[in-house]
């Protein structure tokens, strides 16, 4: 399992609430620091922002996990909030949107997807290109 995301201000990595987790929104940080920074443009193609969308994602379903316990796991990704530093003219947020699903099906199959928004933003902690948010249900017996 990788590292629990460390927060950087006065919250949680991740909530549980019954069989419920919501995780604070997560950038590209690994050890504290963000891998990553500046604004989606659009004259980048989409994947030149997977690396950094991918470790927002691997942050937030880390900070979910840590949550867990026993022979729990994410059952289901009921909600995923992608926010996207995005400069002006940008407008494919969609794409970004479908890296961190993407990501997300690798891990978890067909239950890393869920309902889903993707939000262009003027700026973000750090100047982080992305951050991501999950909300997901909580299986109790692990699937054979």
């Amino acid at each position: 399992m990788s590292q629990i995301p460390v927060p950087q201000g006065r919250y949680h990595p991740a909530v549980r609430w019954g069989n419920i987790v919501c995780t604070a929104g997560m950038t590209s940080r690994k050890n504290g620091k963000l891998l990553f920074s500046g604004k989606v443009t659009a004259e980048k193609p989409t994947e030149e922002y997977r690396q950094a969308v991918e470790q927002a994602a691997a942050n937030a379903l880390t900070a979910a996990r840590s949550v867990l316990t026993g022979a729990e796991e994410i059952g289901q990704i009921l909600s995923l909030t992608v926010y996207i530093n995005a400069e002006q003219d940008f407008t494919t947020h969609a794409k970004i949107g479908d890296l961190a699903s993407d990501y997300l099906v690798r891990e978890l199959g067909a239950a890393g997807i869920g309902a889903r928004a993707a939000l262009g933003v003027a700026t973000l902690p750090g100047n982080a290109p992305v951050e991501i948010q999950l909300v997901a249900g909580i299986r109790e017996e692990p699937q054979n």
